[in-house]
């Protein structure tokens, strides 16, 4: 019982301590989330330039994706170095992993689903195609 307590009161912790900017366990995250937003330009630029129809269609989210996660999670740390109660409480970093995690399981999925190239079909010049039934029109 004194575990899950513990463990609750860790995750709910309204302002979790100590925090600045200069820290390891700010810096990482904050420029992770700052990577990501990036990402999301290098995103939308790479699929602007992408020939690959299913390509495409399959990185549509991608880019809005990248720029919320990464926007969050700057929120989230720079609310947690200011001392935002609400906002400085671990148990958001804790769903913001989880829904991460499934968007990329989801991603991952569609994309083994659905990913494949046209191969360029071989065009037969043999004679005696013109003599074969037709489908009629």
């Amino acid at each position: 019982m004194a575990t899950f307590q513990s463990l609750f009161i860790y995750l709910f912790w309204p302002n979790p301590g100590n925090a600045h900017y200069g820290s390891s366990s700010m810096l990482i995250p904050l420029v992770v989330c700052a990577l990501l937003v990036v990402l999301s330009f290098v995103f939308r630029f790479w699929r602007s330039r992408m020939r690959n129809p299913v390509m495409k269609k399959l990185s549509r989210s991608w880019s809005a994706a990248a720029f919320w996660f990464g926007l969050l999670g700057l929120i989230f740390v720079v609310s947690r170095v200011e001392g935002i109660g609400f906002l400085a409480m671990r148990l958001w970093w804790v769903i913001w992993g989880i829904v991460l995690a499934l968007y990329l399981g989801i991603q991952l999925r569609f994309f083994k689903m659905r990913y494949y190239e046209k191969l360029p079909a071989e065009v037969s010049n043999d004679p005696r195609d013109r003599y074969l039934p037709r489908r009629k029109k």
